[in-house]
C-alpha cells in the first residue's frame, strides 16, 4: 500500500428538501384545507476515525464528496424523508485543516472519534404549516435550506509514543527492525527510507510504538533533501530518540544540524525529551566510543548511549530509558494509547488508541 499522508477534498451537505403546496380533496369531506407536508433534513457530512488504517491514499482518487438532499414533502401532510449522513472514514491521527492549511478544524486521535463536519440544510416547509385563521388556504412553501460545502485538507500524524531522528545513513533502520516489527528497508546509501515508518516494540514485559522518519539534512526546513514534511509524524512522541553515526566525519556537528533542524520547525519538538544514541559501536573501539560520547555531552547531551543497532549492543540500555518516558503498560494491555505533548514522562492517559 502506497503512503500518502495530505490531501485535498471537497465536501458538501445536502440540502433540505422543498415544503409540498396541497390541498385535501377527499369525496364527501368538506372544506379539505391545506396538507402539504414539510421537506426533508439533508445528510450531514461526518468523519470518523477508524481502525485499519494507517494512509490517506484513498482520498488520492476521490476528492469529491457530497452528501444526498432530503425528501420533498407532499400531500396528506407526508414530511419527506431525511437523507443518510455520509460518512467518511480516515486514520487515526488525521488532522482536518482548512483550506489555508492553518486553522484546525478537527484532531482525530482516539479510534472511533466521529465529528460532524458539515450540517445538512433544514427541510423547506409545507403550506400545511401556514395555515392561520386568517389564511385558510396559503400557497406558499419554502423550497428548504441549501447545504454547506468547503474544501479542507486532511493531514495524518502517526501516533507514535517514540521517534527516531538523524542524518541519514544514521541507522534508524537497522535499529528499528532490531527492536520491532517494523521491516524497514536497509541499504548503504542515503534516504533508504522515504516515507515514515512504525513498530511496536516489546520490551520487559511492556510495548510502545516506534516511528522512524527519512534522515534530515542541513536545511531541511527550507526543503532540502526530503524537507521537513515528515516532522508531523513525530509531534505527539513522548521523546525522541536522536541516533548519531559513530562512524561519520563528526558527530558533534550530525547533532548540531539535527537539533537546528528540529528547532527550525518548531512545533514543540525543541521541547521534547531526547535520548541522544552514539550508533554503530561496532565500527568503532571502546576508547574513541568514550571520546565521542563526552563530546556530545559537552556539546549539550544529557546522556548518550554508546549503541549498535546490527549487534544489538547498548540497545537494553537505551530501551529501559524510553520506557522511563512512557506510561505503565503491560503486554497485556492494548499498547495504543491517546498521547498528548503536554504529559510528563510517567503520566498515564486514561482511554486506548490505536496507531494503525
Amino acid at each position: 500500500m502506497h503512503f500518502l499522508d495530505q490531501a485535498k477534498i471537497f465536501l458538501k451537505s445536502g440540502g433540505g428538501g422543498p415544503g409540498a403546496v396541497s390541498f385535501r380533496r377527499e369525496k364527501y369531506i368538506e372544506y379539505g384545507g391545506p396538507d402539504g407536508g414539510n421537506g426533508g433534513k439533508g445528510g450531514d457530512v461526518v468523519l470518523v476515525a477508524v481502525p485499519g488504517l494507517n494512509t490517506l491514499i484513498d482520498f488520492r482518487y476521490s476528492q469529491h464528496f457530497k452528501a444526498k438532499r432530503g425528501g420533498h414533502g407532499m400531500g396528506k401532510d407526508r414530511t419527506g424523508a431525511g437523507a443518510d449522513d455520509l460518512v467518511i472514514e480516515v486514520p487515526v491521527g488525521t488532522q482536518v485543516l482548512d483550506e489555508d492549511r492553518e486553522t484546525v478544524l478537527a484532531d482525530f486521535t482516539q479510534e472511533g472519534q466521529r465529528v460532524v463536519l458539515l450540517e445538512g440544510g433544514m427541510g423547506g416547509r409545507g403550506n400545511a404549516s401556514y395555515k392561520t385563521s386568517t389564511n385558510r388556504a396559503p400557497r406558499q412553501h419554502q423550497p428548504g435550506m441549501p447545504g454547506e460545502e468547503m474544501w479542507v485538507w486532511l493531514r495524518l500524524k502517526l501516533l507514535a509514543d517514540a521517534g527516531l531522528v538523524g542524518l541519514p545513513n544514521a541507522g534508524k533502520s537497522t535499529f528499528i527492525n532490531a527492536v520491532s516489527n517494523a521491516g524497514a528497508k536497509v541499504g548503504d546509501y542515503a534516504f533508504t527510507t522515504l516515507v515514515p515508518k512504525l513498530g511496536v516494540v516489546r520490551h520487559k514485559g511492556r510495548e510502545f510504538v516506534l516511528a522512524d522518519i527519512p534522515g534530515l539534512i542541513e536545511g531541511a526546513a527550507e526543503g532540502a533533501g526530503i524537507g521537513d514534511r515528515f516532522l508531523g509524524h513525530i509531534e505527539r512522541c513522548r521523546v525522541l530518540i536522536h541516533l548519531i553515526d559513530i562512524s561519520g566525519e563528526d558527530p558533534v556537528e550530525a547533532m548540531r544540524v539535527v537539533e537546528g533542524e528540529l528547532e527550525a520547525y518548531g512545533a514543540g519538538l525543541e521541547d521534547k525529551p531526547r535520548l541522544v544514541a552514539l550508533n554503530k559501536i561496532d565500527l568503532a573501539d571502546a576508547e574513541l566510543a568514550a571520546g565521542f560520547a563526552a563530546e556530545l555531552i559537552e556539546a549539550g547531551a544529557a546522556e548518550v548511549f554508546p549503541i549498535s543497532g546490527a549487534t544489538g549492543d547498548g540497545i537494553n540500555e537505551l530501551l529501559d530509558a524510553v520506557l522511563g518516558y512512557l506510561p505503565d503498560r503491560t503486554m497485556t494491555e492494548n499498547p495504543s494509547q491517546e498521547l498528548s505533548d503536554e504529559d510528563g514522562p510517567e503520566e498515564a492517559d486514561e482511554k486506548p488508541w490505536s496507531p494503525i
